[in-house]
């Protein structure tokens, strides 16, 4: 039976991908989980697995196209076998895997025209136009054909709420990760209830801990960083604070059932929150290790749908940039985001003496749907005692 192979969606409100190459060539003997193309999303340039075993067949999309998401862009056939004739865009790429078999094909979700230009656009940029008092007429779209996608929509509306630039001064054009940064962070800003709750840690033994470890650990050939431990002691609290390990869904609260920690990493163009799954049960070795892994694919923009996918709270540390302290934008529907500040030596009272002792500064950054101020709290107390007897 021939197996599609289709643009995938492998973000929110993804709407288009780009072909970005092909690993195999069209008559090529594939398996299932190797690898066969690369597209660029919003965030980076992924690899995407064949969906099955069998020979590649009737390649329709070739590099530097942008497709539909849904869209069949080639068939896995059996030998002797013939692709199908006709390929109608589905919603399966709607998921991570990219695939479905042939005969489940469903139409994709219509796109609408715009009454004042005969350009397409799409069902949630009109809705997203709408709430906003965008003028679609006056939106250049970034899709394929010009279609006007949501993302211009936010551009848009961002746009009209700014002064205009000095006269004689440079616009910047910016890349698609920092579009996709502005627009979520946007979004979360305006639409999540937002509080924080600060805490000051003697990091005295996080810093003893990560000495005595070192060792240890580079025996799995990677250096550990304060942000291993600190990702380890984060997932250890997590699994006994579940609501701070929670989801917004709409109108109730998820509890998540793993406790997987995204770490916010810069990239050229922004920042991408890569995910160490079963963060909670990982040794320091594993946690260094895919550390590791995901900031190298992160920095190289090679990550993978798996990499950057799940994730139930997040870790943004600048300390490595000698931040003190900051606040930081909650990633939906995550519940809450911890932002960690560098380790600097301050004089604080020990035993009712001044003292000098390496100081690190906590700001949890919560959804007030989720939880609430005593929640926060003990989840902070709990995570403070942690890294103070690390």
């Amino acid at each position: 039976m021939a197996i599609s192979v289709v643009m995938p969606a492998l973000e929110m409100a993804q709407e288009t991908g780009k072909l970005i190459s092909w690993l195999k060539k069209e008559g090529d003997s594939v398996a299932k989980g190797e690898m066969l193309l690369e597209i660029e999303t919003d965030k980076a340039v992924m690899e995407i697995e064949s969906p099955g075993d069998g020979i590649l067949a009737a390649i329709s999309a070739q590099p530097g196209a942008e497709v539909p998401v849904g869209q069949t862009i080639a068939w896995i056939v059996g030998p002797g076998e013939a692709p199908p004739t006709e390929s109608a865009p589905t919603q399966s790429g709607r998921r991570s895997d990219a695939v479905k078999e042939a005969p489940a094909q469903a139409e994709a979700t219509p796109v609408a025209s715009s009454p004042a230009q005969n350009v397409r656009t799409s069902p949630k940029a009109r809705r997203l136009a709408k709430e906003k008092g965008v003028d679609l007429s006056k939106v250049h779209g970034s899709g394929p054909g010009g279609e006007i996608l949501a993302d211009d929509i936010l551009a848009a509306a961002t746009a009209t709420t700014q002064s205009p630039a000095p006269s004689g001064a440079g616009g910047m054009i910016l890349g698609p990760v920092a579009k996709l940064m502005a627009s979520r962070t946007t979004q979360s800003w305006t639409t999540v209830p937002h509080f924080f709750v600060t805490r000051e840690v003697d990091a005295s033994n996080l810093k003893a801990s990560r000495e005595r470890l070192l060792a240890s650990v580079e025996a799995h050939g990677v250096k550990l960083t304060v942000t291993d431990i600190l990702v380890s002691r984060v997932g250890q609290t997590l699994a006994r604070h579940p609501r701070v390990n929670a989801s917004w869904a709409g109108d109730t609260i998820q509890l998540n059932s793993g406790v997987h920690v995204a770490l916010a990493m810069a990239v050229d163009d922004g920042v991408v929150t890569a995910v160490i799954l079963d963060a909670d049960k990982l040794d320091l070795g594993g946690i260094a290790v895919q550390r590791r892994d995901l900031a190298e694919r992160a920095r190289a923009g090679r990550l993978r749908p798996s990499d950057i996918t799940g994730g139930t709270f997040t870790i943004s540390n600048l300390g490595m940039f000698n931040v003190d302290s900051f606040s930081a934008i909650i990633t939906p529907p995550q519940a809450a985001i911890l932002a960690v500040g560098c380790i600097a030596d301050r004089v604080v009272p020990v035993n009712g003496q001044p003292a000098v002792r390496p100081m690190m500064t906590l700001t949890l950054s919560s959804d007030h749907r989720v939880l609430d101020g005593a929640g926060a709290a003990k989840f902070m107390n709990d995570l403070v005692t942690a890294l103070q007897e690390a």
